[in-house]
This record gives C-alpha cells, sequence and structure tokens, in this order.
C-alpha cells in the first residue's frame, strides 16, 4: 500500500530517500493509451498543414474565430473534462502529453488549449459543487464557454495578498469591483475563475475565488494586448464593474481563495511542463536536420565539436523535462497529497531548459535562426513567458525553499518541545533525541542509515545513485546548518533560499531521471539502453559539480556585495563609470 501523506522533496531535506514514492518510474495504463494516441494523431491531422497559418497569425497577433471553433470541434477544451460532462476524462499525464504535442506546432494554440484547462477551469474541477459542476462543465468541454483565470492586477502578480478588486456581500449575491491585467483567454472567455478581496483580518486580506460569466452585467473586456510572444493567442484585461454575482457562484470557501488559487496552479503545472517539452522536442528536429544540412568548411557543420555540444545538451535536458514533468503527473495522478514543491520545481526546470535550448537552436541556425522566415525567433519569443506566468522562476525559488526549511523547521520544533518535556517523558523525549542524534551524526560522517540509499535501483546504476546519496546528505546538513544560522530571519534572505531551491531542483530532477533510466534498463536491457544511461551518467555529473558549488558558497560568497552594487546602481539609477 503506497503511503500517499509522503513528500518526497520534504523527506530529502531531511536525509531520508523516499525511493517508493518515484520508483518504479510511472507507466500508463493501456487503455488510456489508446485513447491518447488517438488524440495525438487527431491533433497532427489538425496542426500538421498549418505551420505557414501560424507564423501569418503570429505576425498579425491574431488567431482567426474560425481556427477557435475548429479546436472546439476536435473536443481540444475538454481533455480534463470527466466523461460524464461530455468530456475526455483524461488525468495530468495524458493532458500533458496532449499539451506537448500541440505545443510542437504552435505555443500560441498551446496556451490557448492549456490556459482553458490548466487554470481556467480547473477550480471548478477541485473546489466546483456538483450543482456548478453540472451547471458549467458540459458547456467548458464543447468549448461553447472558454475559460480564463483572473488572478493578476498592475500591483499584484506574484503578491496575491496586494489584490485590489473587491467582492461585498450584498444579500444573496457579492458585487464585484476591480480590473483584471494580461488575462490569457480574456478576449474569447465566457468563463472567469476571479479572485477578489472579500475582507481583513489583523491586517491582511481574505481572498475568495468567484465563478464570473461574461453574460453579467459590467463584466467588459479590453483590447487584445500586443505582446513579444504568444502573439496569436488572447491576452487581454478584463473589468468588473458592481458585477452581481450570485452567491453560488462562490468558488471554494468563503475567504479561502488563496488556497483555491496555488491548489489550481499547482495542479495544473503539468500542462506548462508539456508544453515545453514539445518545444524542446521540436527544436532538437530542427536543429540536427540544419546540422545535417548546412556545410561549412567543405563538411556539415553537425561533424564540430561544438555543435555536438549543444544538440548532446539538448537532449540531455529534454529527457531530464519529461522525466520530471511525467513523475509530477504520476504523483497528481497517484493521489499524493502533497506535490506543490515537486510541481513547482517541474515548472522552474521545464522553463529554463526550454530557454537554453530555444537559445541554442538558434545559434545553431547562425544568421538564419534570427530571420522571421524561420521558426527559431518566434520560438524563443514564445518560450520566454514560461519563466514569468504561473508564477515567476524566482518566486517559485522562494517557495521552493522556504517551504521545505517550514517542513524541517517542524521537526526541530518537535525536538525542542520534546527537550523542554523530557523530565515529563524521558523515554519519549530520549527516543527524539536519539533519532534526532543519529541523523546528525550520518549528516557529519557520511555514515549510512536507514533510507538514505536506493535499494530498488539495478546496480548499474550505482555510480549516480552514490552522487545522489551523497548530495542529499549534504543537503540536510545544510538545510539544517542554513535554519539554525538565520532561524526566522530566512524569510528575507532570498539569496540564501535560491541557493538551497537551486540544489533541491538538481536533486529532485535527477532523482526523476534515475528512475526512469532504471526503467529502462529493466525494459529493454543494458544494450538497448546504453544511450539512456549516458544520459545520466552526463546529468548526474553535472549536476554534482553544480551542486557541490552552491554547498561551498552556503557560508563564503560575495551576495552581500553584489546587493551592494545594486544598492549603489539604484541610488543613482545609472551605470556611474562612464570612461569619457
Amino acid at each position: 500500500m503506497v503511503d500517499t501523506s509522503v513528500s518526497f522533496m520534504s523527506s530529502l531535506c531531511m536525509g531520508i530517500i523516499e525511493e517508493q514514492v518515484l520508483i518504479p518510474y510511472p507507466v500508463m495504463a493501456t487503455e488510456q493509451k489508446e485513447t491518447l494516441h488517438g488524440v495525438i494523431d487527431s491533433v497532427k491531422q489538425l496542426l500538421g498543414p498549418r505551420t505557414e497559418d501560424f507564423r501569418k497569425w503570429d505576425r498579425a497577433g491574431e488567431m482567426p474565430p474560425e481556427f477557435v471553433d475548429e479546436l472546439k470541434a476536435f473536443g481540444l477544451f475538454g481533455l480534463v473534462i470527466p466523461e460524464e460532462y461530455g468530456g475526455m476524462g483524461f488525468k495530468s499525464a495524458s493532458y500533458a502529453r496532449t499539451l506537448q504535442e500541440i505545443a510542437k506546432y504552435d505555443a500560441s494554440v498551446a496556451v490557448t488549449v492549456g490556459a482553458h484547462s490548466s487554470i481556467g477551469m480547473r477550480g471548478l474541477l477541485l473546489f466546483g459543487t456538483p450543482e456548478q459542476k453540472q451547471r458549467y462543465l458540459p458547456k467548458l468541454a464543447t468549448g461553447e464557454m472558454i475559460a480564463a483565470f483572473a488572478l493578476t492586477e498592475a500591483g499584484a502578480g506574484s503578491d496575491a495578498a496586494a489584490l485590489k478588486t473587491r467582492a461585498e456581500r450584498d444579500g444573496d449575491a457579492w458585487v464585484l469591483n476591480g480590473n483584471k491585467l494580461w488575462i490569457t483567454n480574456g478576449g474569447i472567455a465566457d468563463f472567469f475563475t476571479v479572485f477578489a478581496r472579500t475582507g481583513e483580518l489583523e491586517g491582511k486580506p481574505h481572498i475568495t475565488a468567484f465563478i464570473v460569466t461574461r453574460d453579467l452585467p459590467g463584466v467588459t473586456v479590453g483590447t487584445h494586448e500586443d505582446k513579444m510572444g504568444l502573439r496569436a493567442s488572447s491576452t487581454t484585461t478584463v473589468h468588473f464593474d458592481n458585477v452581481r454575482v450570485p452567491h453560488e457562484n462562490l468558488l471554494g470557501e468563503e475567504n479561502k481563495g488563496f488556497k483555491v488559487a496555488m491548489a489550481i496552479l499547482n495542479n495544473g503545472r503539468t500542462g506548462l511542463g508539456g508544453g515545453a517539452i514539445g518545444a524542446m522536442k521540436k527544436l532538437i528536429e530542427h536543429s540536427t536536420k540544419y546540422a545535417n544540412e548546412r556545410k561549412t568548411f567543405g563538411k556539415a557543420i553537425r561533424e564540430y565539436g561544438m555543435i555536438k555540444l549543444k544538440v548532446g545538451q539538448m537532449v540531455v535536458d529534454c529527457y531530464a523535462t519529461e522525466a520530471a514533468v511525467e513523475m509530477v503527473a504520476a504523483l497528481i495522478d497517484g493521489g499524493y497529497d502533497d506535490y506543490a514543491v515537486e510541481a513547482a520545481i517541474s515548472k522552474v526546470f521545464a522553463s529554463e531548459a526550454l530557454w537554453h535550448t530555444a537559445d541554442e537552436a538558434l545559434q545553431i541556425a547562425g544568421g538564419n535562426g534570427y530571420m522571421c522566415e524561420y521558426p527559431y525567433e518566434r520560438m524563443i519569443r514564445d518560450a520566454r513567458i514560461n519563466r514569468i506566468f504561473e508564477g515567476t522562476n524566482e518566486i517559485l525559488r522562494l517557495f521552493i525553499a522556504l517551504t521545505a526549511m517550514n517542513d524541517v523547521g517542524g521537526q526541530l520544533k518537535e525536538l525542542s518541545s520534546s527537550v523542554r518535556g523530557i523530565f515529563d517523558d524521558p523515554i519519549k523525549g530520549f527516543g527524539v533525541l536519539r533519532q534526532y542524534a543519529l541523523k546528525q551524526a550520518s549528516l557529519v560522517t557520511g555514515i549510512p542509515r536507514a533510507r538514505s540509499r536506493f535499494t530498488l535501483v539495478s546496480p548499474e546504476l550505482h555510480e549516480a545513485t552514490t552522487v545522489f546519496e551523497e548530495l542529499t546528505r549534504h543537503l540536510a546538513a545544510a538545510v539544517d546548518r542554513i535554519l539554525r544560522k538565520h532561524g526566522r530571519n530566512i524569510i528575507g534572505k532570498q539569496l540564501a533560499s535560491r541557493r538551497l531551491a537551486n540544489i533541491m531542483i538538481d536533486l529532485f530532477v535527477l532523482a526523476c531521471v534515475i528512475s526512469r533510466v532504471n526503467a529502462s534498463l529493466a525494459a529493454l536491457g543494458p544494450e538497448k539502453a546504453a544511450k539512456e544511461v549516458d544520459i545520466l551518467k552526463v546529468f548526474s555529473g553535472q549536476v554534482e559539480r553544480r551542486v557541490k558549488h552552491a554547498f561551498g558558497l552556503i557560508d563564503i560568497n560575495d551576495d552581500e556585495v553584489i546587493k551592494g552594487l545594486a544598492d549603489h546602481a539604484f541610488d543613482a539609477e545609472k551605470f556611474t563609470w562612464d570612461n569619457v
């Protein structure tokens, strides 16, 4: 029986490798595969012939309504909606794989479908009442209603507590006033998941989620935003002027909107990850074909070491990204209670791996990559937003580190409580102290202890698992040291948190790659899985070097010097060392 209350990363920060969470690597059921293959074939049929259309729509900054109607007809707005409401009932793994396929052709199409399913109507799936689901899900499944997620405001992006949109109770309705900014699908949506202030407690705002439909008086939408990338997708402002929202449109509990928003974002992150993988695979396809065809100094550029280095790294990054995204999807589909940190890690890693891949693909194409007739410049413009939306990577790094340290801090608090009560219950107190002492001894001496080693992985991957086990001991020691050094003040130590988050990101993704390669070895044998073993060897070596470097900077770094230089620039509002 699997314990779905376990968090792999929270345990890892305490030196415990909960390998059963990630091993065996997830495998999709045959029935799901068959359905998924049918959808993928339909996507290829619909999007494959439209390459020139996508380029034109990007330049024009508009997706024709008749094409959106085609997306509806193909059922692409009903992917995650249960079958009883007219949808396909896809779980996270199948959904991410579908978004991957769509993103191979065009990111604007992927984000139109993804914003609807990943975040726009995800709150209805997670928190909706039976009546709400019966009323809206059938229309959302057919695309009669397209959904949008309305959280961001001019002064409130990552800082949801700064929301100015308000909802005040008036009898059997709420009166909603405010403005939302940069709402994906805003121009084509009829269903909005809206977040608004509904009061305050001790100076902190209460936030509540509402279902708001376009037909309610007072709902208006601004003009289409002229964006750097994703230009054909609809992005607008949305305005609410004394909109009377029926009380039955409350989504989730009153004043629990922050919980609703976080659950939506965490649960829907595999869509963004799937899209990133699709774009990476397409970029690898473009780059390898170009490198085979392009000749300089009498031979194809594929023969040059620097080109091989770029393409090889793309392959490693894509494989690792796919391992992490598929693993997070499996955690969600498996009913795990706590996967927020792992989901955030997959978003950060996927968006940054895609950015690096797009940049290198354009570099391989040289001058052609900079020209609009080739796909590279559009793909790099489209890729850039991934590091910003659904939580900026900077904010997510703080979330990753602080959440993990909060969990470890809880263990230290338990220790403190046991020490205070040791004379009341000496046996219990001694037990906690003994366990903690054993943990600390293992961290200092490097002596393996129970659950600090892999036991379910093939011996052929011993080199990678040994690296992971060693780095896990260092991670637990580092978390302990940072907590003791900064205590509650860690919240203000962003660079220390960022460093710890980078370590955690690398280790989670490495664990996913180990699991994936282990599964391939078992299924295919050493000969057929040899290249995947090579990917693990390269990735584990890169992780080891990055993580050890980060550990070395925990106590000795130039953080304060760097921040001082930033303050100097802020004060001057310019670079001050002109030579002329």
